[in-house]
């Protein structure tokens, strides 16, 4: 299974796949689509109107990593549910952090 991120120079870019509307927000680990390619499952409340969606999974997952909201940010995918997350820090760092939250 590939990992569901790629490295950069700053950070990371994370590959999410993400459901709105949700019971509660939560992340539910990593998932292998059907053409190989690997990427995190998240849950949030927030409805996808306004960009409410993606504010909620940027909160969650600077949550998660222990890095600031303003780290984080919604690249590409805005409306679609595969969605490409920049997170500005140490590249080594947030992959472990990352690949803790993945089991």
């Amino acid at each position: 299974m590939s990992a569901p991120f790629r490295t950069r120079e700053n950070g990371i870019d994370l590959f999410v796949r993400l459901t709105p509307k949700s019971s509660m927000d939560r992340l539910e680990g990593v998932e292998t689509s059907a053409d190989g390619r690997s990427h995190l499952k998240a849950r949030v409340r927030a409805v996808s109107e306004n960009g409410a969606a993606n504010a909620a999974l940027e909160k969650l997952l600077a949550k998660a990593l222990g890095v600031p909201a303003s780290a984080v940010s919604v690249v590409a995918g805005g409306t679609a549910r595969l969605k490409t997350l920049r997170i500005v820090g140490e590249p080594a760092i947030l992959a472990t952090r990352i690949e803790t939250l993945s089991v």
